[in-house]
């Protein structure tokens, strides 16, 4: 239990520092942990939104930048790896240029489309400046619900629970569920979409 009270005590004291790293590297649970953390009165909502929405636009930039290196050896096989096969290239770039917000909108609502998407967009040569104008827009609405659902859960949890500990431990196990949620969701719609190529 000291251990856990030492984590909130962290958690507490610098959540805005540890926030961004969180989103990086599982954006919705992190996102949802965030809006916990909100809920239980240890961060206020709007500067996590900022710092969420700016981690995730971060990262979606990376990808639209390494995309718009792919005409390069190197960098084409690595978009390969990243999802983005010689066969998907053609489909997905004329996708991006007929649609660009209906392509950001899927990638935002299913995860699994995210990454060669953002590799097409910048493959397909669409101004940043657009791009990043559609991803911050879906970014804020998505990351918004969930924020919601964190701020609602940590309020109760808070509510309920005295122990920061207890809540701490609760609000993990939600971000966990959402965690693995994503994940059955991204494999449930990759099967799909490997049905539909084959």
């Amino acid at each position: 239990m000291d251990v856990l009270n030492s984590l909130w005590a962290a958690v507490e004291q610098h959540p805005y520092a540890v926030l961004p790293p969180l989103v990086l590297a599982e954006g919705p649970a992190a996102t949802v942990f965030a809006g916990s953390l909100v809920g239980a009165g240890s961060a206020r909502f709007w500067p996590v939104l900022l710092l969420v929405v700016g981690a995730d636009v971060a990262a979606d930039s990376v990808l639209y930048l390494l995309g718009r290196l792919g005409t390069r050896p190197f960098f084409s096989r690595l978009l390969c790896r990243l999802g983005l096969s010689n066969e998907r290239r053609g489909r997905l770039t004329s996708a991006v240029r007929r649609s660009l917000p209906r392509v950001i909108g899927n990638a935002k609502a299913a995860d699994l489309a995210a990454i060669p998407s953002y590799l097409a967009a910048g493959l397909a040569r669409v101004s940043f400046r657009r791009f990043v104008a559609w991803v911050a827009a879906f970014s804020l609405i998505r990351s918004a619900l969930l924020l919601g659902v964190g701020v609602l859960f940590g309020h109760h949890a808070a509510e309920m629970f005295a122990d920061p500990a207890t809540a701490l431990a609760l609000t993990f196990a939600l971000a966990l569920a959402v965690m693995f949620a994503n994940l059955f969701v991204r494999r449930a719609a990759g099967h799909r979409q490997l049905r539909r190529e084959a």
